[in-house]
């Protein structure tokens, strides 16, 4: 069994596995290792929207849209299936419609304003009472969440230097050797620790005082819609307009979030803004809400749910409101930085914390870490 190799890679989620391909194009040996068979944390449990419309214009923008070419380059070489869906923001308030248009009239974005009229040619998931507009973005990708990082990593393991290793915890690390909890250790002379929402197993001291807060959030899956096109546009409502840096400098924004505030303060008490993401077997991922740190439980809240489908109705239109799965998610966030990268140890870094944009993100972060590294 081979024990040394150029780097291991501790975690198998998307940041995980983003880390080992980056790696594995630089022609380096790599090791990945994670506690469980297959991946079953937040990189599973999203939306399947790679996002680059909620990044700030600059570098996480770029990072974002880097991130987008590597999953176009994993569909076309026919690894995961990743759809050029594209998204629309919803505008059923006048407020919302006066962000979307500041957005979208600063020239930033590839974004196109559409009349509501367009808006329900485009997605008939988008409900047409009270819509003023939409605006469209044509960056966004729909992947499959609860497959892409499975794929990736079998895909992986079949490249001559990679070697994936699940079902093994790692339980301590003294660089440069690994050690796992069956008494197997592996030595690299980098190290790149990719725990997810762990954030007590390994280097816990470091990663509990990062400034990382845990996030969780709870998400609905329906039944298969009737109908439904190939392709259809993700959809985010004005509620989406609080949530995401890149509307944070418009200055019709404080208008919405004080009238949210004033009118449905439930709504801020459990960070809820709707989405939704249609797949090609007809069923729409729905969500989704926010709790941090000690407010959360390992108990789901049937109002969360409830808030979130009254917020639904509101800005969608589905034939089939039958929700068949439900579940939560949890995931590691810094609150100022894309994700936490801190060298613990001589050529251990930590790799944590994309918050919610990990799907969107990892490949182009990992790409700016390896650009660094070597």
């Amino acid at each position: 069994m081979q024990t040394d190799y150029d780097v291991i890679i501790i975690g198998g989620g998307i940041v995980g596995l983003a880390q080992a391909w980056m790696a594995s194009r630089r022609g380096l040996s790599v090791l990945l290792l994670d506690r469980t068979d297959v991946p079953v944390g937040a990189s599973v449990r999203n939306f399947g929207m790679i996002w680059p419309i909620g990044q700030p214009i600059g570098q996480r923008y770029d990072t974002a849209m880097r991130s987008r070419n590597f999953w176009l380059e994993l569909s076309e070489q026919g690894i995961i299936e990743a759809e050029a869906c594209g998204s629309i923001h919803l505008a059923h308030r006048e407020d919302e419609l006066a962000v979307l248009e500041e957005l979208s009239s600063s020239n930033q974005y590839p974004t196109k304003m559409l009349t509501a009229e367009e808006t329900v040619r485009r997605s008939p998931l988008a409900n047409p009472s009270g819509l003023f507009a939409g605006m469209y973005s044509e960056t966004e990708l729909r992947v499959d969440p609860r497959t892409a990082s499975l794929k990736l990593s079998q895909w992986l393991d079949t490249q001559d230097n990679v070697t994936c290793k699940y079902s093994t915890p790692v339980v301590r690390v003294e660089a440069p050797l690994v050690h796992t909890a069956f008494g197997d250790r592996f030595s690299a002379p980098r190290i790149v620790i990719c725990s997810g929402s762990d954030l007590q197993t390994l280097y816990a001291d470091a990663l509990q005082s990062s400034g990382l807060k845990l996030c969780k959030l709870q998400m609905l899956k329906t039944a298969s819609q009737a109908n439904l096109p190939r392709n259809t546009p993700h959809l985010a409502s004005g509620l989406t307009l609080r949530h995401y840096t890149a509307f944070e400098h418009c200055q019709s924004l404080a208008a919405l979030q004080q009238r949210i505030a004033d009118e449905t303060p439930e709504l801020d008490r459990f960070g809820i803004h709707v989405m939704a993401s249609a797949f090609p077997s007809g069923h729409v991922i729905l969500g989704d809400s926010h709790e941090y740190d000690q407010g959360i439980t390992p108990f789901d809240k049937q109002e969360i749910d409830d808030l979130m489908l009254r917020e639904l109705r509101k800005v969608i239109t589905l034939s089939d409101w039958t929700i068949t799965e439900r579940w939560h998610g949890i995931y590691a966030k810094h609150p100022t930085l894309a994700i936490f990268e801190q060298e613990l140890d001589d050529g251990v870094h930590a790799f944590v914390g994309p918050g919610g944009a990990g799907m969107t993100m990892s490949f182009g972060l990992a790409q700016n870490a390896w650009d660094r590294w070597m």
